[in-house]
């Protein structure tokens, strides 16, 4: 068999998702013979076509980023060896990079902050996170489609941000104190990774989150609150149901109430919605339950503060039935899209932008649809990694040059929020740039382009 040949047939057999079953002793023999023809590509120089033929994913900077990502078990609790992984690649692509311990669970968690040069206040922060929801599903690569835990929500979003900060230094449109990057644990659970985060000393006047939303930019999404329903009860024979009480009786009359609620909503978010979740009462068919308990979300459109009110007052009066409200819970969130080119959307799931405290603007933005996130057939289109870093890129300009907000930003109604006397005529750089360094805040360098003066002209 020639070698293009055999690269070929190890192409298709590890990159495309054949429509028949090859045999086995064919695989084990493929493999083989890839494994030495590997082997041999280590030690030949070879073409750079043909080694883009051999594993096509490696040859896009992207996806080849994307899979070793989502190839790395990371579920929440569990993300030491991606985080390690991760931080290694970033120092390799000669960004500084700060690891950030994170309790809460068995075995070191990090956090990992990088940025360029010396510099780790920066005008923009760009963020997601590295946990993924239970069970790990193994990296696979189709055509059009890679399938895998992570691989939408949120490795998607991590390999097209980093991928996008890296092309733009490379091109030499981002500097020391621009942009930061940093990638979180436990999103998926209580958000405890984000919430260490604002620990490390430092603010930024812009964040842009990645999540799945369809390559659409979010006006906002709904808070979440979670609560359990404990019902006690006495436990009696069956035979003599007046000597106890019955705690799933009490239970089912308490979740009723709270099915038929009407919580309240708002018109970006529309209705909040209420899942009973799990329900758990009772040890046999014989025995009068003494102890149930059910567990609810709710995604909250509307008032938390009210709708708090109303689940309260909706389970007042059941003999045994008291609620256990958990630490997670927010209002609607909204969200900046104030960036011209991408369609709008809102959401009803939760994100760890809450978690960040700090007065900065909050965009959320990503590949891939929340509807194919958490499920066993997670998956994320290579259409939209590869569109994903364009918009990052589009987002990440528009966050250190605003070309809509400059004329706001001069009447003081911008990021400055206040008003200054300004000479005429007005050259918008020169005036917006004295601006910033009279107030001593971080004024990101820029490349020319049309309507503004060069430094040098300054």
């Amino acid at each position: 068999m020639k070698l293009t040949s055999a690269l070929l047939l190890i192409a298709s057999a590890n990159a495309v998702q054949l429509p028949f079953a090859i045999p086995s002793g064919v695989k084990s023999a493929l493999h083989s013979y890839g494994d030495s023809i590997s082997s041999l590509r280590d030690r030949v120089h070879l073409p750079q076509f043909l080694k883009n033929l051999a594993d096509p994913i490696a040859a896009s900077p992207v996806l080849s980023l994307h899979r070793s990502l989502v190839e790395i078990p990371s579920v929440t609790g569990n993300e030491h060896a991606v985080a390690v992984w991760l931080a290694d690649f970033l120092t390799t692509n000669n960004f500084t990079v700060e690891t950030q311990a994170v309790g809460g669970f068995k075995g070191d968690r990090l956090n990992v902050f990088a940025y360029v040069g010396k510099n780790r206040t920066t005008h923009t922060l760009i963020t997601s996170h590295i946990d993924t929801v239970p069970p790990f599903i193994p990296y696979k690569a189709a055509v059009s489609t890679i399938y895998g835990r992570g691989s939408n929500d949120a490795k998607g979003s991590v390999a097209a941000q980093i991928t996008a900060v890296r092309e733009l230094v490379k091109d030499g449109v981002l500097h020391e104190g621009d942009v930061a990057m940093l990638y979180v644990v436990g999103e998926e659970l209580s958000g405890d990774g984000m919430k260490a985060a604002n620990h490390l000393g430092v603010g930024w006047k812009s964040v842009i989150f990645g999540e799945p939303t369809e390559l659409k930019l979010a006006k906002g999404h709904k808070g979440i609150l979670l609560f359990s329903v404990v019902s006690q009860g006495k436990a009696s024979h069956s035979g003599y149901p007046h000597l106890g009480i019955n705690a799933n009786s009490h239970l089912i009359k308490a979740l009723a109430r709270l099915d038929d609620l009407h919580l309240p909503g708002s018109d970006l978010l529309g209705e909040s919605t209420l899942n009973i979740g799990r329900i758990d009462g009772g040890v046999a068919p014989n025995v009068i339950p003494a102890f149930a308990k059910a567990d609810v979300a709710v995604r909250v459109a509307g008032d938390l503060d009210e709708t708090i009110v109303m689940i309260k007052d909706a389970v007042k009066g059941i003999e045994g039935v008291r609620l256990e409200f958990m630490d997670v819970a927010y209002g609607p969130v909204e969200l900046d899209y104030d960036v011209e080119g991408f369609e709008l959307t809102v959401c009803s799931y939760g994100t760890d932008v809450p978690n960040l405290k700090g007065d900065h603007k909050k965009y959320l933005y990503g590949p891939g649809s929340i509807l194919t996130a958490h499920g066993d057939n997670e998956y994320v289109l290579k259409s939209d990694l590869f569109e994903a870093v364009n918009g990052y890129k589009k987002l990440i300009k528009e966050s250190l040059w605003p070309t809509k907000r400059v004329p706001d930003i001069i009447e003081g109604k911008g990021v400055f929020d206040m008003k200054f006397a300004h000479p005429e005529p007005e050259p918008v750089s020169v005036t917006a740039v004295k601006v910033t360094e009279t107030l001593g805040m971080h004024a990101p360098k820029h490349p020319k382009r049309e309507g503004f003066a060069a430094d040098s002209e300054l």
